[in-house]
């Protein structure tokens, strides 16, 4: 084992400061890509049509669940780079990265052949023609590049996220997001299809790779990855968690990424495009509001190998309150609004499209049940229940898989949103937040009280105001809508802020955001 070597791992920053710090990179990096995401969604569907844009979808997905071949190493890695930079241990860390980034290596070139396999089996697997088979065939080829070669180096992603410097990568991820988005309308604009379309984005997110790891030495310059410190036993070391967080992983593309291929498998694939805005929204919205909770992992982490619960205790709290906070009035304004928010956004020329407001409505509820989870959830990922948070999470999932299969014949597409909304709700109030109460010691009604209810009356006020309004005769333009949701959101804010939290909390708050805003350059770790 390598001596310590305090200065790799030195930070002059709090940790209310870091999480601040890292919420803010990664919003601004996430609300780019959603305006550009959004923005997009409708000038391709213009371009491309309903049923192409549904085939791109479809292969994108397949794709995505390829990634369940990582067998959870992700998430466990950032567990022990966060674990070793707390013990200040080099040596163990350089072991772990290496290791995994030559497993995962294989684990690309596997993924990559499974790929292949569908792709020349894809019109056996879903009910599509011919030509349609043809053209995923070709997008899940070259996806599946991307997705290959995101195994390997994710690690370097990893390690930057362990370091609890998330904010690191956010200025890469914008300059994909907007080259990206150039391509894609200057392939569609010059009058390309859908295959060179893909070839060319896809090419951009993989040149973005390498930018990622020049992120990762420069955030750790310790960094060293060779064969020679390969080692079996940190991959077992790794697996104590991994399984674990791979069935998570499970879970999680059961209850949320699973839908489209069972609309595919039982609606054919023009029903995709109609499910695409509302799950476009609140993937986007989910990204946005989940933030907080992400980067609270490795404060996590740190805090449970220090043994620091008192910490533990007030991250559900503030965390849970947070995280309602964010997402309760962004979900009330979607469910509101929903239907002229998807009329006004795909236009007149996507009539079936128009559609996917009731779809929208639910998602937007098992969205805010499930962001409001998020402290407790990652509580218990990074604090030592992990195996009970497996076992809901795939519980969870193979439901939606069962509800969703037996309703999407009978209702269609509003019966496979169901199918996510039922569980969700049901395995967090009966099982995550239960657990994450009893591992901190908190009874649950002072995580209702403290946390729950201060962030939910001011959305129910909200709720009601939208309520009041539906009958008023309004222009249903974008910028009209957004303007409804600005004040409907700045009604939260003045709620949330000035009644329902104490002085102290709101002084704590303000207090954090003061620190961010004026906060000092981080510089990187030294060697």
């Amino acid at each position: 084992m390598n001596p310590p070597t305090p200065d790799v791992f030195r930070s002059d920053e709090t940790p209310s400061t870091l999480v601040a710090k890292n919420v803010a990179g990664r919003y601004a990096a996430l609300i780019v890509d959603a305006v550009i995401g959004l923005v997009l969604l409708p000038f391709n569907v213009s371009h491309l049509g309903a049923a192409a844009y549904g085939v791109w979808l479809l292969a994108s997905s397949v794709t995505m669940h390829f990634s369940v071949l990582d067998l959870g190493f992700g998430g466990a890695f950032i567990r022990f780079v966060a674990r070793y930079r707390a013990q200040r241990d080099v040596g163990s860390l350089n072991e772990v990265a290496s290791t995994l980034f030559f497993a995962y290596a294989g684990a690309g070139v596997l993924a990559y052949i499974i790929a292949a396999l569908v792709a020349f089996n894809l019109g056996a697997l879903f009910r599509i023609t011919p030509d349609q088979a043809e053209v995923g065939r070709w997008l899940l080829l070259i996806i599946g590049v991307q997705m290959a070669l995101n195994f390997p180096f994710s690690v370097f992603g990893g390690v930057v996220n362990g370091f609890q410097r998330y904010n690191v990568n956010a200025g890469v991820a914008i300059a994909s997001s907007v080259s990206v988005a150039a391509v894609n309308v200057g392939v569609l604009v010059a009058g390309y299809g859908l295959v060179p379309l893909v070839l060319a984005t896809t090419s951009v997110r993989i040149a973005t790779y390498f930018a990622y790891w020049r992120n990762a030495a420069r955030t750790y310059p310790a960094l060293r990855l060779s064969p020679s410190l390969f080692r079996r036993h940190r991959l077992r070391e790794l697996m104590g968690f991994s399984v674990y967080s791979l069935l998570i992983d499970v879970g999680f593309r059961l209850n949320y990424q699973v839908d489209q291929l069972v609309i595919g498998a039982f609606l054919g694939v023009a029903p995709i495009a109609i499910w695409a805005p509302a799950s476009r929204i609140v993937s986007t919205v989910q990204q946005l509001t989940n933030q907080l909770n992400a980067v609270l992992f490795p404060v996590v982490v740190d805090s449970d190998t220090v043994a620091r619960a008192d910490r533990l205790r007030r991250i559900l709290l503030h965390g849970t309150r947070l995280s309602l906070a964010t997402v309760l009035p962004i979900g009330v304004t979607l469910v509101a609004l929903a239907d002229p928010l998807i009329r006004a956004w795909v236009g007149s020329r996507a009539t079936e499209i128009q559609h996917s407001a009731p779809v929208l409505q639910i998602l937007s509820l098992a969205i805010m049940i499930r962001v409001g989870a998020g402290a407790a959830t990652t509580l218990l990922r990074g604090g030592g229940r992990h195996r009970l948070l497996a076992l809901v999470s795939v519980g969870t999932g193979i439901v939606n898989v069962a509800v969703s299969v037996a309703l999407v014949r009978p209702l269609g597409l509003i019966g496979v949103a169901l199918g996510t909304l039922i569980p969700v709700a049901c395995s967090t109030c009966f099982f995550v937040y239960p657990a994450a109460c009893r591992r901190v010691d908190l009874p649950v009604r002072s995580l209702i009280s403290q946390a729950i209810w201060p962030a939910l009356w001011p959305a129910l006020v909200l709720a009601a105001a939208y309520s009041a309004l539906r009958s008023a005769t309004l222009p249903r333009t974008l910028s009209m809508i957004a303007v409804e949701s600005l004040l409907g959101g700045l009604l939260y804010l003045c709620l949330f802020g000035v009644v329902a939290i104490g002085r102290r909390d709101r002084e704590m708050y303000t207090t954090v955001v003061s620190h961010l805003l004026n906060r000092p350059r981080l510089a990187p770790a030294q060697a």
